[in-house]
């Protein structure tokens, strides 16, 4: 006969067992971090600490969690469809308490904030501030992923909210709208259509057009645009780029051509010498959103951020165009 802790283990639960959150946060810092030591010290206790934490909630429930090799931590099949579970367990007491101190209708407490690595470097620099200046007890953990990855972490409550470009068409996900952005065409300096404006995305037939690695939403729409387009890029070769300041320099380098949202220009061509080329109105480009879980009981907290990251945008739009007219403006006698 098997002993009562390895029968609990494969779905005979302790009936009176209550899990503590103490508990919860051990298994849902753990599946966050895939890492011990990690996930006790976000916790602030020890690792003996929180695996037996683990193993308490794990006993109680009837159910293994978490797999623990001498190499890597996984989560279950089980973990995974009660992950989102207990995550809201613990949102719901963090909401609880907050209203009991009379901060309930302050967004606070942490938030995992979901970015793409083509928004995040050029976002984060304007939009940390000014959430520590609009929402100073919001305590902000960042995760930059692609949107597949960040899609995944969503769904099973890892990543509370992300900024991706829409539509992403996932059930269960609310997309709320944010602005929409144009691309713009990186050329080497020099290059014959360096400054010009007014193309149609048929100037991108025969160039030599680098893309980010698949997995990157920006590599698809940018071939979306050319086969709408019917636009033949030539091949970029085997120029492979994780980022798009890789690939800018390779343009830089005279290996082709690229296309990058209009919030990397400023801080991508500030670094070496490069031409951009324009497109006509209505420019080609994506939409950017917020995605968060339609379970979720933050979604109100969630909807308060969209109008800061459009205040965002609002001031990079106005403060380029005080710059272009500054520099196309004749210079005074």
């Amino acid at each position: 006969m098997k002993p009562i802790s390895s029968l609990r283990l494969i779905g005979v639960s302790d009936q009176s067992y209550q899990p503590t959150l103490s508990h919860l946060r051990a298994f849902v810092s753990i599946a966050e971090f895939r890492h011990f030591g990690m996930a006790a010290a976000r916790l602030g206790v020890s690792q003996s600490t929180l695996s037996q934490a683990l193993a308490a909630l794990e006993s109680g429930i009837g159910v293994q969690l978490i797999e623990r090799s001498t190499r890597r931590v996984l989560v279950t099949a089980a973990g995974q469809r009660l992950l989102p579970h207990a995550m809201a367990t613990l949102e719901a007491a963090h909401r609880f308490m907050a209203f009991a101190t009379g901060k309930g209708e302050s967004f606070t407490g942490p938030l995992r904030l979901g970015l793409i690595p083509t928004v995040a470097p050029y976002l984060l620099p304007r939009l940390l501030p000014l959430l520590g200046d609009e929402l100073p007890e919001l305590d902000v953990h960042v995760v930059e992923d692609q949107t597949a990855v960040l899609l995944d972490r969503l769904r099973t409550g890892v990543v509370d909210v992300a900024v991706l470009a829409l539509p992403t068409e996932t059930p269960g996900m609310v997309e709320i709208p944010l602005f929409t952005e144009s691309f713009v065409l990186v050329v080497p300096a020099g290059h014959e259509l360096a400054g010009r404006s007014g193309q149609t995305p048929k100037v991108l037939d025969d160039l030599p057009l680098l893309l980010l690695d698949e997995g990157h939403c920006l590599r698809d729409q940018a071939l979306d645009l050319c086969r709408s387009a019917d636009a033949r890029p030539a091949s970029g070769g085997d120029t492979r780029a994780a980022s798009l300041t890789t690939v800018v320099q390779c343009v830089a380098g005279g290996l082709g051509v690229t296309l990058i949202p209009e919030m990397a220009v400023d801080v991508e061509t500030s670094r070496t010498a490069l031409g951009i080329a324009r497109f006509a109105e209505p420019a080609p480009g994506r939409t950017l959103g917020l995605v968060f879980r339609s379970s979720s009981i933050r979604s109100e907290d969630y909807e308060r951020l969209a109008p800061l990251l459009r205040k965002l945008r609002d001031e990079t739009v106005t403060v380029r165009s005080r710059g272009r007219s500054s520099a196309a403006a004749p210079a005074r006698p």
